[in-house]
């Protein structure tokens, strides 16, 4: 057996090994919100990365972040992501969590994605202020 043929063999069972770590991590949750490629990039990133969350989808309706399940704690990414844009937390009614903005109120929508992630949904209008309209 050549050497290219060792390394072409090592390479496949590494990524073969890979891929077996990451679908068993992940098994149960890849395909519950469609295509998963953007939400495995968005995961690898949390996990290797210094970062609180990651934006894996956008339309000119609304935006989708992922962030990690912190446990108790897990909705104070998304209250500071509101905060950081002048929106001010209110309370959580089930699995949305309520701000007020000069008199206006926002839900932004959050899921559990794995015992290990959560999905929040934020709205495109509310970021545009009136003059853009």
């Amino acid at each position: 057996m050549g050497k290219l043929e060792r390394i072409f063999i090592t390479s496949i069972i590494i990524l073969a090994l890979g891929s077996a770590i990451i679908i068993s991590s992940f098994g149960s949750v890849l395909f519950q919100e469609g295509n998963p490629v953007p939400l495995m990039v968005s995961a690898m990133k949390l996990h290797f990365f210094d970062s609180e969350y990651e934006q894996f989808s956008k339309t000119e309706n609304r935006s989708r972040y992922l962030s990690k399940n912190t446990g108790d704690s897990r909705y104070d990414i998304v209250k500071e992501f509101m905060k950081s844009n002048g929106w001010k937390y209110e309370e959580q009614m089930g699995s949305g969590l309520i701000f007020v903005k000069e008199g206006k109120e926002a839900i932004v929508e959050t899921r559990q994605y794995s015992k290990y992630f959560i999905i929040w949904d934020v709205q495109k209008a509310l970021f545009t202020s009136d003059s853009d309209t």
